[in-house]
């Protein structure tokens, strides 16, 4: 929304609200990856290092780096008062934020490959505006080479669909 010197309206939400809650987001994340993996073991075992051992201290990181983050935050006072994003730049947000969200979905409900297709083709419409023979191209080339890559070469499967299924993947 614009003013009416021309400035854009800010967003309710402070710069240092939206630090915080991702910091804490990140601590609440590392805490259960931590005690998740101690869980099955984050110990070193005669044979080496237990299931747990790795993602143990991935965790431990990722907790402490939110701490950092989230005493950060709080330690600048001047952030409380700036505003996060403008409407305009929460509005750039969604627009690639909302069609990856559908591409997860498409992921579970067709197929990684087909979903591939899609969102690459969207995008490539959308925000390159592409001629339809440069997007039918790439939109089919790189989920199609992936296939080759992943499936055929390191044989490691996918998410596939209803639609690789009929075609017997």
């Amino acid at each position: 929304m614009t003013q009416p010197d021309g400035k854009e309206t800010p967003s309710r939400l402070s710069t240092t609200l939206v630090e915080c809650a991702v910091a804490g987001f990140f601590v609440l994340v590392g805490a259960v990856v931590a005690i998740d993996s101690r869980r099955i073991g984050a110990g070193w075992a005669d044979d080496g290092p237990q299931a747990g051992y790795f993602p143990f201290y991935i965790g431990l990181a990722l907790a402490a780096a939110g701490l950092v983050t989230l005493f950060d935050a709080l330690r600048v006072e001047a952030k409380w008062n700036r505003s996060f994003a403008t409407r305009e730049q929460l509005a750039r947000i969604a627009q690639v934020f909302v069609p990856t969200c559908v591409y997860v979905l498409g992921i579970y409900l067709i197929g990684i490959y087909f979903a591939s297709a899609l969102f690459i083709g969207y995008f490539m419409k959308r925000h390159g505006n592409f001629r339809w023979p440069m997007l039918a191209g790439v939109s089919i080339g790189v989920p199609l080479s992936l296939f080759m890559l992943f499936e055929r070469w390191f044989l490691v499967s996918l998410p596939k669909g209803p639609i690789e299924r009929l075609l017997g993947f």
